[in-house]
């Protein structure tokens, strides 16, 4: 069959982000458009040519190549591939030939400029590194849903008063939703209903609900904004407004509500440990990170901005029990320092977090203070730090265990012989190790043997050879075909691991960057940019990989965010079933990018041009 313009409009129209142009822009695309047939095994470009257009693959399928001739995606219809050249210089970064018999459509350079241009559906789908705009946090125009109770607490239009009376104390909530069996919203009953309509005329207490609740409340939808909220409440004089999806509730904003909503900030957080007097005072406070989460996440705050402030929170909470600890303990009987690797270390931490520490003691420091102060004061932080949710970590690597609390001369030993003879237990410590950042206590007891490991592992190539090894264990969520592959079986089946499979293959690399190029910052992303600010990586590969994690990065965020919302705790496991095309192509694309830095990493080879 012909492949007529009607064909590829309804093509089109099938297609993302071209379903979205209006008609009149797709009538005009089928003037621009050439449609090539290329048979099985043909070439359609090579690495470093000049690309004809962005090509839409409308039958067949296409194997794009990295410049080693690495495969990067096997396309089949609906895709579309060309456009990373396209937004750079015009040149290919990549070289794509026909799996099988292909029909291709190609949309010229300047049309495709145009598009990304003139249309914002369309800029917003080829921009891959979806990096949004910090914004200040402003309540009134922030949607509903970001700040509403996601599960209000319910009753039915027949329970009793005094079941209700009852509900509210134990929920600790001043209202209660009425609904009927199928979740639809009839009505409201607060306290105030309950001491004016109840207690006040004497209502007996099996009273039904349905008799003193306020029918058919005003509500809002959750795509309404917190000025909706704030004018509803101050026009009608009330202080809780159901949220609904139709007639179906959905949520509840309520005054206390929009009061957390302001108040919560990290500033805040930090003043309030500094003054806890004890592990759990410092427990309810951190108990509010996930709230500071959502509203950092809604604000449009980037996720290095994000997890810098929730880091700032632990290493507070640190801080903190470190002087309780001497408050208790008596001064330190030499110069200390308490250190976190992990996230905490690189300053990226999220709504999931354990602990990693340890610590660094002066070398005048007698084994009987080691094992007796030092090891009290190790197990009072880190059991605070457990009350307040930064769990122990399960693999021990923490102050607690005597071998990670020794003298500054024992730690260059360590480190010392991980660097001479790195086996597999030498990689794994030193992949942990290097992610050390003081937290309290005397700095100066790790500024030399920084300096020192750096440059000499730097020079040990068997020891970044072994360290690059080691960093491939983890890799992208990826499968032969470089789709999206999910975990296979267990409790998490079907679903993508954010954080081994995401994060952390970046992490790995970024380690390897460090350590080549002497680069003493522990944070990931900052490691990334002074690497390409170095020369270490090329501008244009640097920059993949940093959008690239960016994306995963930001995924991971959105989906604890979206976890919390619902009343659940955070993990890193996402479906990519709630994903939509949109994001499962952005997604896997970014995976793609971290997949090809590990190839190269592997090969010896440095980042892509």
């Amino acid at each position: 069959m012909p492949l007529t313009p009607d064909r590829i409009v309804r093509f089109l129209n099938s297609v993302h982000p071209y379903d979205a142009l209006p008609a009149d822009v797709q009538t005009a695309i089928l003037q621009e458009v050439d449609v090539r047939d290329v048979k099985k095994d043909g070439t359609i470009y090579e690495f470093g040519a000049t690309l004809p257009g962005l090509f839409i693959i409308f039958d067949g399928a296409v194997e794009v190549r990295d410049e080693q001739g690495a495969v990067l995606s096997y396309l089949g219809p609906r895709n579309s591939f060309g456009e990373r050249g396209l937004l750079k210089d015009g040149v290919a970064v990549t070289s794509a030939r026909a799996d099988a018999d292909s029909i291709l459509l190609v949309v010229p350079p300047a049309t495709f400029q145009n598009l990304i241009s003139e249309h914002q559906p369309f800029a917003r789908f080829f921009d891959r590194s979806r990096k949004p705009q910090a914004r200040d946090k402003d309540l009134a125009t922030t949607q509903v849903a970001t700040f509403m109770a996601n599960a209000p607490i319910t009753c039915q239009p027949d329970d009793n008063v005094q079941f209700a009376a009852r509900k509210m104390r134990d929920h600790h909530v001043s209202s209660l939703c009425v609904t009927d069996g199928d979740g639809r919203l009839t009505g409201i009953v607060t306290i105030r209903d309950l001491s004016g309509k109840v207690l006040a005329e004497g209502l007996p207490i099996e009273t039904p609900v349905q008799e003193v609740m306020t029918a058919d409340p005003v509500t809002l939808a959750p795509s309404a904004i917190g000025s909706d909220v704030l004018h509803l409440m101050m026009e009608r004089r009330i202080g809780h407004v159901p949220i609904v999806n139709g007639d179906v509730l959905a949520g509840i904003v309520t005054q206390t509500d929009l009061t957390r909503f302001q108040a919560v900030s990290s500033a805040e957080l930090v003043g309030e440990i500094s003054a806890a007097g004890t592990a759990e005072e410092i427990a309810k406070v951190t108990a509010r990170i996930p709230d500071l989460l959502v509203q950092l996440v809604a604000n449009g705050s980037r996720h290095e901005v994000v997890t810098r402030l929730i880091t700032d929170i632990a290493d507070i909470a640190t801080r903190r029990l470190l002087t309780l600890a001497e408050e208790k303990l008596g001064p330190p009987p030499v110069p200390y320092l308490w250190l976190a690797c992990g996230s905490q270390g690189r300053q990226e931490q999220t709504g999931v977090s354990d602990q990693d520490n340890c610590l660094f003691l002066d070398d005048s420091v007698t084994d009987a203070d080691r094992t007796g102060y030092f090891a009290e004061l190790a197990k009072f932080v880190s059991d605070g730090l457990n009350t307040c949710g930064y769990v122990y970590c399960p693999g021990d690597m923490m102050a607690t265990n005597p071998r990670w609390c020794q003298p500054v001369r024992v730690w260059k030993s360590y480190f010392e012989g991980w660097i001479e003879k790195p086996d597999p237990m030498a990689q794994m410590l030193s992949s942990v190790m290097f992610d050390l950042r003081p937290i309290g206590g005397h700095k100066p007891l790790f500024a030399n043997l920084q300096d020192e490991t750096l440059a000499a592992a730097s020079k040990n190539s068997i020891f970044v050879a072994h360290m690059i090894s080691n960093s491939l264990k983890h890799t992208p969520p990826l499968n032969l075909l470089r789709g999206l592959a999910t975990i296979r079986s267990g409790e998490n089946k079907n679903t993508l691991d954010l954080k081994h499979n995401g994060v952390v293959p970046v992490v790995d690399l970024a380690r390897i960057y460090a350590l080549r190029g002497e680069i003493r910052a522990v944070n990931t992303r900052a490691r990334l940019v002074e690497a390409r600010e170095n020369g270490q990586l090329s501008q244009s590969g640097a920059g993949d990989l940093i959008d690239a994690y960016d994306l995963i990065a930001e995924t991971r965020l959105l989906h604890q965010v979206d976890m919390i919302k619902q009343g659940l705790p955070p993990n890193n496991f996402l479906q990519p079933s709630i994903l939509s095309d949109f994001e499962r192509s952005h997604l896997r694309d970014a995976f793609v990018v971290v997949k090809t830095m590990q190839s190269a990493a592997g090969q010896g080879r440095g980042m892509l041009s």
